[in-house]
């Protein structure tokens, strides 16, 4: 099972739970309610409840995936925290030294959302520009002060997301990394969120997943959980110690590898077995100037 959000021919849009053997069935059919997108669903419902509903419906109530245009997931996370150089490699291609005792993390804001599809726009401010493939983790209930054995209970599921910086701007000078980190367009997420359950059932142990930054159709970078520095668990339960987690949280677990993105370049996150997140790039309009 995987939830969604998609688009409707009158431009609004509901969330979608897709069954890989079955079909698509709009969440409202199932919970007999209307739910405009995926974070109404899982901040509502844990993800095995809405499995074992799934499981009653008949088949003939489902439908064809082909035709949905998936968007963002959601617009408004309440908390996107991001990770920086959580891969020895990544670190490596940087030339700087990953943090050894504690994650290196940051915030971004809603601001930044786009979801499958959408174009990034490349501020003028900046002349180099990177898009990072991460595995993304979706709190589904709140959590504080969590311990690592426990805090994958915590996770609703995983999605792709690229998540994108401004290098040059951040090459000034570190304390410009909120910044760098926070354009419109900066952090895209989809198509769909896959239940933590889901994950472990397929992979056995979430360290086997597989991430990709690709551009252009080209695998740039490719590894497996299991080489962060920090892994999910870890971070949950270090940043459930900074303060409290609510549902549609996104921890964004960081990156193999990022890639410079030019105008007319396709980005993607490919995450073997979840799903692939694919945007194209476009450049920004430049600073308006009063005439003089």
């Amino acid at each position: 099972m995987q939830l969604g959000t998609t688009v409707l021919t009158d431009g609004t849009t509901t969330a979608v739970l897709i069954d890989p053997a079955r079909g698509a069935l709009f969440a409202g059919d199932l919970l007999d309610d209307d739910y405009p997108d995926a974070g109404e669903v899982l901040r509502a419902f844990p993800a095995e409840d809405l499995a074992r509903k799934l499981d009653k419906v008949p088949e003939a109530a489902f439908h064809s995936p082909n035709g949905l245009t998936l968007a963002a997931p959601y617009r408004n996370p309440r908390m996107i925290w991001g990770i920086g150089l959580n891969y020895r490699e990544h670190a490596a291609d940087l030339a700087e030294t990953a943090p050894a005792e504690e994650p290196a993390s940051f915030i971004k804001g809603d601001h930044t959302v786009i979801g499958p599809g959408e174009p990034i726009p490349l501020p003028w401010q900046s002349e180099r520009v990177t898009a990072e493939a991460e595995l993304g983790l979706i709190i589904g209930r709140e959590c504080r002060n969590v311990g690592e054995t426990e805090a994958l209970d915590y996770v609703w599921g995983v999605v792709p997301i690229l998540d994108q910086t401004a290098e040059d701007i951040l090459a000034k000078n570190p304390r410009y990394l909120t910044r760098s980190k926070n354009f419109p367009g900066f952090f895209s997420f989809g198509p769909a969120i896959t239940p933590m359950q889901d994950v472990l059932d397929q992979f056995g142990d979430i360290g086997d997943v597989a991430v990709s930054t690709v551009r252009n159709g080209q695998v740039h970078r490719r590894n497996t959980v299991e080489q962060m520095m920090f892994g999910p668990a870890n971070l949950v339960s270090f940043h459930s110690q900074v303060m409290p987690l609510y549902p549609g949280d996104i921890i964004s677990t960081g990156t193999p590898g990022a890639v410079q993105i030019h105008p007319g370049d396709v980005a993607e996150c490919r995450i073997d077995g979840i799903g692939t997140l694919s945007n194209p790039v476009t450049a920004s309009a430049r600073r308006q100037t009063d005439a003089t």
